[in-house]
């Protein structure tokens, strides 16, 4: 993939194409009397989950409805939302004064560009909009080969009503987003039997409607049925899976929900997220969508710049086409000064209108026509355009592609992390209970300890050789030299998720301890950095370790374990 950075200021224009200026918003209620603002789907949310967890009293058959309200909530309209908060009698939190009924509120914030503040811009909702009016410049590093990808790691920033839990829903967040572009003919993908036969927890719409629970499904067979519209799309879901597993996401956890219907925009073939289950219920982290040729049509009509890809043919090919004349001279008597947006319009006609056109002139001698850049429609005679079908020898075709977006929230996905990874066990007195994050090596921001078992200058002086060894290796770890006892060392390290600790108790030989399991293993004080460093890349396991004998100086030392802490 290509890695790209765009800037966070965007131009209205670019978001007025894309959608985002008239549809990027969220319903928005008032508290009639405060003036007080809530987002309207999460007072339903809360209201259902309160009666839910709380109301002993409430029947099976409510229990049902409420259960699938939640289920369905991203699909009500403005009205659906409207009649839901007056029929459960849902009024503002605080003050519990009525509310207003929902109205869309955009998302974005806004800001004037330039001096004269007469050029308006927006703070960028997502990354994706700068790849798609910069797609030339990676299409081209591509080779301008089809499929590539371009990615983008940054700062994305919504206006939201009622920013609340945290990393959950904030006004400024990390965004990571790919957009894969690929041929709209040919969405399969080389790599698809890679995590074909992934088992992934998957919550397709029909049994979200149905009020089932999500179910245990192959990819190859979601791809396959269909219910994974294609190849590119269900390998992105796979690869997602493998991402926030790896990391330390429980897979237990973790699933994957397709949009309901009109939950998607219109221009959406197909739309996963990956929702991960914690305090908060299940919470979407990442989106996977196939968002067709939508925006790269869109950038292309309202710039006026093709953003199209070229596919050369082995053989020229014989194809019949629809050919669009227009007659200049006619249209300059007729229209003047408003002659090329009236060519403009006729030459940017799709087949369909063409023919449309073509029929009702041949009938009527002449028709009606929209002319979007006068607002307004005209008059076209028969002797002002000739619309034909020809057969032509085509060298290349030219099309828009179609792009699959993964969009992975940084800030929700660490969040998650944090409650997964999160658990106590008692001490060794069994007096207290200690905190411990189970971080996965590959994400544990210390990777590895190191501290002298008691305070004695030569201890010190090894465990400051294997800091250094570790620092050349490029491995993040802490040392220390306190006077504190080693079961606080330890506590401390666990609380922080340090995986690996280093005790150095002789000059010869070191101690690695596990921090999950807790079990210690002798290797040489030479090897610790390096073998801490193997552990930490996943070049060699503890299983491995503690099974295995390292030889130093032509002397042999087996692993061995010396008790917990």
């Amino acid at each position: 993939m290509t890695e790209v950075r765009c800037s966070c200021i965007t131009p209205e224009n670019v978001l007025k194409a894309s959608g985002h200026v008239d549809k990027f918003t969220d319903l928005m209620v008032k508290d009639e009397e405060t003036g007080t603002c809530y987002r309207a789907d999460h007072l339903l949310k809360d209201f259902c989950n309160e009666k839910l967890r709380k109301d002993l009293s409430i029947s099976a058959e409510k229990a049902v409805e409420l259960k699938h309200v939640l289920a369905t909530l991203d699909d009500l309209s403005a009205d659906e939302l409207c009649a839901k908060i007056k029929e459960y009698g849902i009024t503002a939190p605080d003050t519990k004064n009525p509310l207003s009924d929902p109205y869309p509120f955009n998302l974005m914030f806004q800001t004037s560009i330039g001096p004269s503040g007469l050029l308006s811009g927006y703070m960028r909702p997502e990354t994706a909009q700068g790849i798609f009016v910069n797609f030339k410049k990676p299409y081209c590093v591509s080779s301008n080969k089809l499929p590539f990808a371009a990615a983008q790691i940054g700062q994305a920033f919504r206006n939201e009503i009622s920013p609340r839990q945290g990393l959950l829903s904030a006004r400024e967040f990390t965004l990571a987003q790919i957009e894969h572009f690929v041929d709209p003919e040919k969405k399969s993908h080389e790599k698809f039997s890679e995590v074909a036969d992934l088992e992934v927890l998957m919550f397709p719409r029909e049994r979200q409607m149905s009020g089932q629970s999500a179910i245990k499904t192959r990819l190859g067979e979601a791809v396959s049925m269909g219910t994974v519209n294609n190849e590119t799309l269900g390998y992105f879901i796979g690869r997602a899976y493998l991402f926030l597993t790896r990391l330390g996401i429980d897979k237990d956890r973790l699933r994957f929900r397709q949009h309901l219907a009109n939950e998607m925009a219109h221009y959406t073939v197909d739309c996963w997220d990956a929702e991960i289950e914690c305090s908060y219920g299940w919470i979407e982290c990442v989106g996977i969508v196939d968002r067709s040729a939508y925006d790269l049509r869109a950038h292309t009509e309202k710039s006026g710049v093709a953003l199209v890809a070229h596919e050369k043919f082995a053989e020229p090919r014989e194809v019949e086409k629809l050919a669009i004349a227009p007659n200049e001279k006619e249209l300059g008597l007729a229209f003047k000064g408003n002659q090329r947006m009236v060519v403009e319009s006729l030459e940017a006609m799709g087949e369909e209108e063409a023919l449309h056109l073509k029929a009702a002139l041949e009938s009527k001698g002449e028709a009606e026509f929209l002319v979007c850049t006068m607002g307004k429609s005209v008059i076209i005679k028969d002797t002002m355009v000739k619309i034909s079908k020809q057969k032509i020898k085509e060298h290349q075709r030219v099309f828009t592609p179609s792009v699959i977006e993964p969009s992975f929230g940084i800030g929700r996905i660490i969040y998650c992390l944090y409650e997964h990874s999160f658990y106590t066990r008692p001490s060794k007195a069994g007096d207290e209970q200690l905190k411990v994050f189970r971080f996965h090596p590959l994400v544990a921001p210390i990777k590895c300890t190191v501290f002298p078992l008691i305070q004695k200058s030569e201890y010190e002086s090894v465990a400051r050789r294997i800091s250094k060894s570790l620092t050349a290796a490029g491995v993040s770890h802490k040392i220390d030299i306190t006077g504190n006892s080693i079961g606080k060392k330890y506590a401390r390290a666990d609380e922080l998720g340090v995986p690996f600790a280093i005790t150095v108790d002789s000059q010869v030989e070191v101690t690695i301890r596990e921090r999950d399991s807790r079990d210690q293993v002798r290797v040489s004080a030479w090897e610790a950095a390096s073998v801490a460093k193997e552990l930490i890349d996943g070049h060699r396991t503890w299983s491995d370790l503690t099974s295995a004998s390292t030889m130093h100086d032509g002397k042999k030392f087996t692993s061995c374990f010396c008790g917990r802490y």
